[in-house]
């Protein structure tokens, strides 16, 4: 079996997994995004993806995204920045990423909006939402996301999509996921066009989408197990 078979293998079985918690949950799959997230894996992968008809590619450290980037500048792909994100980053991944997912401060919208602004794009920001009491995970806690999104909503160079989580570790995801969607709701009473919900991952991709999640990002179940970090 050739890598193109393997990856086409993995990603007819999430779809599945997709279309079956859509329909469990009543919503379409044309609904649910899927973000491809390659990180550790070759430039090659996200090829073979794209010919598969992937177009939304994650990634969570700038220097693996901004090369893979250049390596497929040719391709028309959507780059997704997932990861957490140091504020002297910012210049860079506002030259490749079309939406970073966890914008958890105001330094860094500011940093985010005078470098997209500078590089002349506009870049879709998702406030990232604490669902637990871990610092070092990143996010900012439920009371504070309308004063964020305010923020990226009145900057220059940034439009506001959404709320990102991540499920936190032990918790039951259905209820993470449940408080993230009252969030969600809260946040599209102030601004409604501010519908994305990025949430689920490889185990807990279902949960999510009953929650309302509109993109979820798969790694290890659409790519293997992801190689050692040399």
């Amino acid at each position: 079996m050739t890598r193109l078979d393997d990856l086409a293998a993995n990603l007819a079985t999430v779809r599945e997994s997709i279309a079956a918690a859509c329909a469990a949950a009543g919503r379409s799959p044309g609904e649910v995004t899927l973000v491809a997230v390659t990180k550790t894996f070759p430039a090659s992968d996200v090829r073979l993806l794209a010919e598969l008809g992937v177009r939304d590619i994650g990634e969570n450290r700038d220097q693996e995204a901004r090369t893979k980037a250049a390596d497929c500048e040719d391709l028309d792909l959507d780059w997704h920045f997932v990861g957490q994100l140091q504020t002297n980053k910012a210049r860079s991944v506002a030259r490749y990423a079309t939406v970073v997912h966890s914008v958890d401060r105001p330094e860094l919208a500011a940093a985010l909006a005078k470098a997209a602004a500078n590089a002349g794009r506009e870049l879709r920001c998702l406030v990232q939402v604490s669902l637990d009491a871990e610092p070092g995970r990143g996010g900012v806690r439920p009371d504070d996301v309308l004063s964020l999104a305010d923020e990226i909503a009145r900057a220059d160079g940034l439009e506001l999509g959404g709320v990102m989580a991540v499920a936190p570790l032990g918790e039951d995801p259905e209820e993470a996921f449940e408080r993230l969607a009252k969030v969600a709701a809260t946040l599209r009473t102030a601004h409604p066009a501010a519908t994305w919900v990025s949430a689920g991952m490889s185990d807990d991709l279902a949960a999510a989408i009953t929650h309302g999640a509109t993109h979820v990002r798969i790694g290890r179940r659409l790519l293997g197990q992801r190689p050692l970090l040399r």
